[in-house]
């Protein structure tokens, strides 16, 4: 469920959710690790800078050691315990994060898209591609952000600073869009 944000006149939409997050820390690179990882989460542990998906379920690529497990809230639980069982014996963190962040979505052109983000974060946004993720800055606070699908870019922020990603994605979008 979403709560409607703004749509703004260069037709992007921006929307919040709050689903489950469960940051796995650990050898991402280890074919132990990524078996247990696959066999709970279903999801192939992601190569640097990218994101796989499958129905509602996400795994992003946080850094040499970090992934992002973005899943429904229902689903949280069950899959933390399970993480847990799976990684015994393996130097690994889970750590639920979901109250700590906030997932903001963007829909709308893909050019509108793209120029939104190009006016906050230091990323070249045309050249950006379907399925990468980057974690960078968004204005003065930190983001990450990826593209699972045309015309839909999702952003993750500290819960702590939401207000103002939003106030900032606001902003940008309605400026109009330059890029092309």
């Amino acid at each position: 469920m979403f709560d409607p944000v703004q749509t703004h006149d260069t037709g992007v939409a921006i929307t919040t959710s709050a689903p489950g997050m469960i940051t796995l820390r650990g050898a991402l690179d280890d074919t132990a690790f990524k078996a247990a990882v696959k066999e709970v989460s279903g999801l192939t542990v992601p190569e640097p800078r990218e994101i796989v998906q499958s129905g509602e379920h996400r795994l992003a690529w946080m850094g040499p050691d970090e992934a992002l497990l973005i899943l429904p809230r229902d689903a949280l639980r069950d899959t933390v315990d399970a993480l847990v069982t799976a990684l015994k014996g393996h130097h690994a963190l889970v750590a639920d994060m979901s109250d700590a962040r906030r997932l903001f979505h963007l829909t709308g052109p893909d050019a509108a898209l793209r120029d939104t983000l190009a006016r906050l974060c230091p990323v070249d946004m045309r050249a950006f591609q379907l399925g990468e993720i980057r974690r960078t800055r968004l204005a003065q606070i930190a983001a990450a952000f990826w593209m699972g699908e045309e015309g839909r870019l999702d952003l993750i922020c500290f819960r702590s600073v939401a207000q103002y990603a939003e106030d900032l994605l606001s902003d940008a979008a309605g400026k109009g869009v330059v890029l092309h």
